[in-house]
């Protein structure tokens, strides 16, 4: 069972946290309604390249990672999108894409986007496709002690646009 070393590495540091069920699912938005979790509170990991160092950027289902912000934060220009074989091997205790945004537990870098910060709560995947852990955002970022950066956006749809295309864009704050 993948949840197995972060549900133990929980209970040592002594946080209350809720597991939940759900039925399979593989995309954020997907998992969050399955689960019925807030697409803003679920926090999804997404892994990056930074010059070539693996890091993992944790921002709200409902979010997108702006590049060039990240870009312009490092002073690079050589921030990308990590293609699973690039990482699969990072996570041997995890199913492929179901990775909890616990880097410190993998050696790696996370970047939260800051608009994840205002939850009081956040839900994330644990390790599998079927099960997400909910705690505090304060208990995530004490024990993982990520940076905080501003790096997405959010795209906006519009059920009266006749033509159905989500084509409003804005940045978080």
């Amino acid at each position: 069972m993948p949840v197995r070393k972060l549900k133990a590495y929980l209970d040592e540091a002594n946080v209350k946290y809720v597991t939940i069920s759900h039925s399979s699912a593989f995309t954020s938005q997907d998992i969050a309604a399955s689960a019925h979790v807030s697409g803003k509170e679920f926090a999804k990991t997404v892994m990056i390249k930074i010059d070539g160092e693996m890091a993992m950027a944790v921002l709200p289902a409902s979010y997108h990672i702006d590049f060039d912000s990240l870009k312009g934060i490092f002073g690079t220009r050589n921030v990308t999108l990590a293609t699973e074989p690039e990482f699969k091997d990072r996570f041997p205790d995890c199913e492929l894409g179901a990775m909890p945004p616990f880097g410190n537990l993998y050696g790696m870098a996370v970047y939260v986007a800051d608009s994840l910060t205002q939850n009081m709560y956040i839900a994330f995947n644990a390790g599998s496709h079927t099960e997400l852990i909910q705690l505090s955002y304060d208990d995530y970022r004490r024990l993982v002690k990520p940076r905080i950066l501003q790096f997405s956006w959010k795209t906006l749809s519009f059920p009266s646009d006749p033509s159905g295309r989500w084509d409003e864009e804005y940045r978080s704050n």
